[in-house]
């Protein structure tokens, strides 16, 4: 096992927080990738670094149903977690890192399999709702098919929606543009096409949230 120190985070906009660099890494890869996800977390907006369950339950008290936010983990074990509020009060989702990507905990009672993301943005918005003009209409079917997700607390099965983040900074007009441009490319052809500094600019934050 290695720590922080071992491994200075160079290129970083800033260190890590205190709560992460007191965490134990199993490797330097996932070290790294943790140090890259914090740098998108930043970038995000809606990344609350060292509030408490606690302060992110008040933070979410007056929110709708939806609203979600990334913080660091209490527990040391795990370096995010996503607080959530729900028709039942905020929940806390540990977010597992294992084998370099990044997952939602599993409860023992669901039998739904648990997607794996190399990004922590890339899982958020797995679990969100796709754009009204995301997914085309299926005759006969519905107009967005997609499955719901559960999650167990004190003994409830509560269908897990995120529908907005809660904003912790305000974005710049670029990264706001950048996002955009990040939910319209849908395909490998269409990133390919773009010229190489523009590219580059989207494969820094590769995330349309």
């Amino acid at each position: 096992m290695v720590t922080h120190s071992k491994f200075p985070a160079a290129g970083m906009s800033r260190p890590l927080d205190t709560s992460l660099r007191l965490k134990t890494f199993s490797s330097k890869s996932e070290y790294q990738l943790v140090v890259n996800t914090v740098r998108k977390l930043q970038e995000s907006g809606f990344y609350w670094s060292t509030v408490t369950g606690g302060e992110a339950n008040l933070l979410l008290s007056a929110e709708p149903a939806g609203t979600f936010l990334i913080r660091d983990s209490s527990d040391q074990r795990h370096f995010f977690t996503l607080s959530v509020k729900t028709e039942s009060g905020t929940k806390n989702l540990r977010i597992q890192c294992e084998g370099g990507s990044f997952s939602l905990q599993s409860d023992p009672r669901s039998s739904q399999p648990v997607p794996r993301f190399d990004c922590v943005l890339k899982l958020v918005h797995h679990y969100m709702p796709p754009a009204p003009c995301a997914v085309p209409e299926q005759p006969g079917g519905p107009l967005h098919p997609k499955r719901t997700y559960y999650i167990y607390s004190g003994g409830e099965k509560i269908p897990l929606v995120l529908s907005r983040p809660l904003s912790s900074s305000v974005s710049s007009l670029q990264h706001l543009c950048r996002k955009t441009v990040n939910g319209h490319l849908d395909s490998y052809e269409k990133m390919a096409q773009l010229p190489a500094p523009i590219k580059e600019f989207l494969d820094q934050y590769d995330a349309p949230l």
